[in-house]
């Protein structure tokens, strides 16, 4: 395991159940194509910080990198989509991308902190999925996804380390709180599979 994957799985409150790596198996349809709505809207998140925040010259070029990359990833999924017969379709979103956005607070500097450690979370938990699925998956699917894991992982040290600025200081106790609330997310059961859903 290499070291960007063992930061990961320290950071995180807990693994990946395993009924939901027996719900991704079994629906690898659908995966790929929420795993394709998850890169795009990665890219979006990427780009609204930069219009918001136009003076903070760091976030301006991580955020621009970490956009084209994410919309790469989208592009190779639409690609594997394509190959296997699997129409890139609406779907509703998973409860936890916006069950975490629900604790950022409403106020700058305050807001941006959060948003940046919510980010974080994402792609740590992202990256800890794809690695968690890689060794159930046929060869081109588990390439891909190992093939990902460096870019999620320097994704949330990013913004981890952009979260940190933003704060002037240490944001720990922030962490805390949203890492807490993951947890919650990632073990308690869903309604319906999604690549971030709990188990089904």
């Amino acid at each position: 395991m290499n070291n960007a994957l063992l930061e990961i799985h320290d950071f995180l409150p807990c693994r990946t159940p395993q009924q939901w790596i027996d719900n991704a198996l079994a629906n690898q349809d659908l995966m790929l194509i929420d795993h394709a709505h998850c890169e795009k809207k990665a890219a979006s998140t990427a780009l609204s910080l930069m219009y918001r925040y136009v003076d903070n010259t760091d976030l301006l070029n991580k955020m621009s990198r970490l956009a084209r990359e994410e919309l790469r990833h989208f592009e190779q999924v639409l690609a594997i989509m394509q190959k296997r017969g699997v129409r890139y379709d609406h779907l509703t979103p998973a409860r936890y991308a916006a069950s975490l956005r629900k604790e950022v607070r409403a106020e700058d500097p305050g807001r941006l902190v959060d948003v940046l450690i919510v980010g974080a979370i994402i792609e740590a938990r992202s990256c800890e999925r794809f690695a968690a699925l890689a060794p159930h998956l046929d060869d081109k699917l588990s390439d891909f996804y190992n093939g990902l894991l460096k870019s999620e992982a320097r994704h949330y040290r990013d913004y981890l380390a952009l979260a940190e600025q933003a704060a002037g200081g240490p944001v720990g106790d922030r962490i805390g709180i949203f890492l807490e609330l993951e947890k919650q997310l990632i073990e308690s059961p869903d309604t319906e599979f999604r690549f971030h859903s709990g188990p089904v």
